[in-house]
């Protein structure tokens, strides 16, 4: 989990295959949900193909600026009705599956960067999603590559920085706020 990190700096020349695709959806398929609500759903974008396109165009531009070097874009959807009625914590289920699919891209060996800069409406216009199919995250994938691949200086520099943890003792509490639980 440490290993984890998400770069904006990706390879163009790489391309992710069909079995890792599959094997970072089967991993976000099988994460936890409340009530076994599974509300998760994911729009899947290769690069080259019209979806990966259709993803990219609703990414703000400065994500649009990196992102598109990405073997792949998915989009993470909720669905928050079902059979039953309303899915409760319907995000918590698509945070939960998304951390899957992200730990499992480090297990290939591969980076995933989630990004909250993107259009919902242009994605739900884009590709017809119902009204209880809500767009909260767009996920780039790939293998990294040189932060000098990244136009801007700022985000070359970003992407070189140490990355930095809040501290356990400011984590973990007992007994009262603040009181360190270690």
């Amino acid at each position: 989990m440490a290993e984890r990190w998400s770069p904006r700096a990706l390879d163009s020349s790489f391309s992710v295959t069909s079995d890792q695709v599959r094997a970072l959806l089967e991993a976000a398929r099988w994460a936890p949900s409340f009530g076994n609500t599974q509300p998760a759903r994911y729009l899947v974008g290769l690069r080259g193909t019209p979806s990966f396109d259709a993803i990219l165009s609703t990414l703000n531009s400065g994500n649009q600026a990196w992102a598109r070097r990405a073997s792949l874009l998915l989009i993470g959807v909720m669905v928050t009705t079902n059979a039953k009625g309303s899915v409760p914590y319907a995000e918590y289920g698509l945070g939960l599956a998304s951390e899957n699919l992200v730990l499992q891209a480090v297990e290939l060996g591969l980076v995933a960067h989630q990004m909250a800069g993107f259009s919902a409406s242009d994605v739900s216009a884009a590709f017809g999603l119902p009204d209880d199919a809500i767009p909260k995250v767009a996920i780039a994938v790939g293998s990294p590559a040189a932060p000098e691949v990244l136009e801007e200086d700022w985000r070359v520099e970003r992407e070189k920085s140490e990355r930095v943890r809040v501290p356990l003792e400011e984590f973990a509490f007992t007994d009262q706020w603040g009181k360190p639980a270690f």
